[in-house]
């Protein structure tokens, strides 16, 4: 298990969300926070006996932000804030994804600026370090006045209410608290507001996205090698003095891992020769470097974005050190909205450049000696025929993702709430975007790995090599009768779990 956490003063890093969400480290607070909590707090304990109203503390919300709320009244209004709010619909959303939630609230909290008591960020993080995962469903969020409902749902189980997994199961909260031995909070003056006002879970995913598209574009590097390698290409084209001519830090990095991918392939040595006809290679290989720099350039902005968020404390009101609680737009997602949109497109890119390289390979006028479909008994199978079409089915379906979400706004709350910025839906496709193109980069690997099979007795490189063999680990290689859907299965795991760049050896 990853070292413990404990939040401080410092920002979190995107590595630090990785391992509390993935790795399950533990989460803590440091002494210094709670202290800074409990005199935030007495801020709003002053203002909630004050005479004059203040928004969040002694009045209703939204649309209701003129209604000032008597004292005995004020519980009730936390409760039925959380109560109402937790209005979501649709599927569960991953796990994952509500533990990055969690966390990022939870961060929030332990800034100081919300106004909560330390009790209630201790318990949400007891939450998180006993694996009780709230219920949230897909649907509920606009991403603006923060991702309401999804953080609703887990206000919600902090109460003791709604329905969690744990230990395997999908129970109720109360359940799932007692048996960890977490007492439910009642909610005090302005923390249903600070639970529940944060682009949490649009950058959570976010942050986990950018983890996945760094391994996914270093497995693109390395397929298309492969896919360059089983196709007669050259690595010429990816000589670093080429690439200094065009200067973008991506391109660089993807032409020079293709480049190290391909030495010692005695596949390429044997066509350099002056009896070779080729002029040059197809765009799908010739500027693969190109295409996946410009992702990887796209993916470095997204990561300044994301990491200027950890810096943020996102709420609406928020308490000041000198105890004024102002309000304010914060909470807006459209930073992170935009950057979730932009990866989208990208992604569909590089899936698209991928599928175009595996057709390449079964095509026989164009693959360059290779058997038609790369079938063992072309005629009596197929090949991988209708792997090519899964690929493009879902290249497809990318492109449809790639659609951006943060073009849209939906006005709510009787139009207080009049411009919003749909970042939960941007990153909600973008997951999906980030599966589907594990799975084109799978059925690449698999079709590479099979076409250089049929360039023996010709060797690859030993990159190229060592990841085929790990391949062939998990799948049969060339012969008739195969299952293709296990072994892409077999493929995808492979790819999600980061075996085949060890296998390459490969710096990043």
């Amino acid at each position: 298990m990853p070292e413990p956490v404990l939040l401080s003063s410092k920002p979190m890093t995107a590595a630090q969300v990785v391992d509390i969400v993935r790795g399950h480290a533990h989460v803590g607070l440091a002494e210094t926070v709670e202290k800074n909590l409990a005199a935030t707090r007495q801020h709003i304990e002053d203002l909630a006996d004050a005479t004059s109203p203040t928004y969040g503390v002694s009045t209703g919300f939204g649309a209701l932000a003129t209604r000032h709320i008597p004292v005995e009244s004020r519980t009730a209004l936390q409760r039925s804030l959380i109560r109402s709010h937790a209005a979501g619909a649709g599927p569960a959303v991953e796990p994952e994804v509500v533990r990055a939630l969690m966390l990022l609230r939870l961060r929030t909290l332990a800034s100081g600026y919300t106004g909560v008591r330390p009790q209630t960020a201790q318990t949400l993080a007891a939450l998180l370090n006993a694996d009780i995962t709230p219920v949230v469903h897909e649907y509920g969020s606009l991403g603006c006045s923060g991702d309401l409902a999804p953080l609703a749902a887990v206000a919600l189980a902090l109460m003791g209410e709604g329905e969690v997994f744990h230990a395997g199961e999908r129970k109720p909260a109360a359940d799932a608290l007692r048996a960890a031995g977490i007492t439910p909070i009642v909610l005090a003056e302005k923390e249903g507001l600070a639970l529940t006002n944060g682009t949490d879970g649009m950058l959570g995913m976010l942050l986990l996205a950018t983890a996945d598209l760094h391994r996914l574009l270093d497995v693109a590097d390395l397929t298309a090698a492969m896919s360059v390698e089983a196709l007669l290409g050259t690595d010429r084209a990816f000589a670093a003095d080429l690439q200094a001519l065009r200067p973008h830090p991506g391109q660089a990095t993807s032409a020079a891992r293709m480049f190290a991918a391909l030495q010692g392939s005695k596949i390429v040595e044997s066509h350099r020769g002056p009896d070779c006809n080729r002029v040059q290679d197809a765009y799908s290989l010739r500027c693969a470097p190109q295409v996946h720099g410009a992702a990887r350039d796209t993916l470095t902005h997204a990561e300044l974005v994301a990491d200027r968020e950890l810096q943020s404390a996102v709420d609406n009101p928020v308490v000041l050190a000198d105890g004024r609680v102002e309000s304010n737009g914060n909470f807006h997602g459209a930073p992170v909205a935009y950057v979730l949109d932009f990866l989208a497109v990208p992604v569909a890119d590089v899936a698209s450049i991928a599928e175009r390289r595996t057709d390449r390979m079964l095509d026989q006028a164009r693959s360059h000696g290779l058997p038609p479909f790369l079938a063992h008994d072309p005629g009596v199978d197929s090949g991988h025929m209708i792997a090519q079409y899964t690929q493009a089915a879902v290249v497809s379906e990318l492109k449809r993702l790639a659609v951006p979400a943060s073009v849209d706004s939906i006005p709510s709350s009787a139009m207080q709430e009049d411009h919003v910025s749909m970042g939960w839906s941007a990153a909600r496709k973008l997951r999906k975007a980030v599966d589907g193109l594990t799975t084109v980069l799978a059925v690449e690997l698999l079709t590479a790995a099979r076409a250089l099979d049929f360039r023996a007795p010709l060797q690859p490189s030993p990159v190229t090599g060592r990841v085929r063999d790990l391949l062939r680990t998990k799948v049969e290689g060339p012969g008739p009768d195969r299952h293709l859907a296990p072994e892409i299965a077999a493929a995808e795991e492979l790819v999600r779990s980061g075996a085949v760049l060890a296998a390459a050896e490969l710096e990043a």
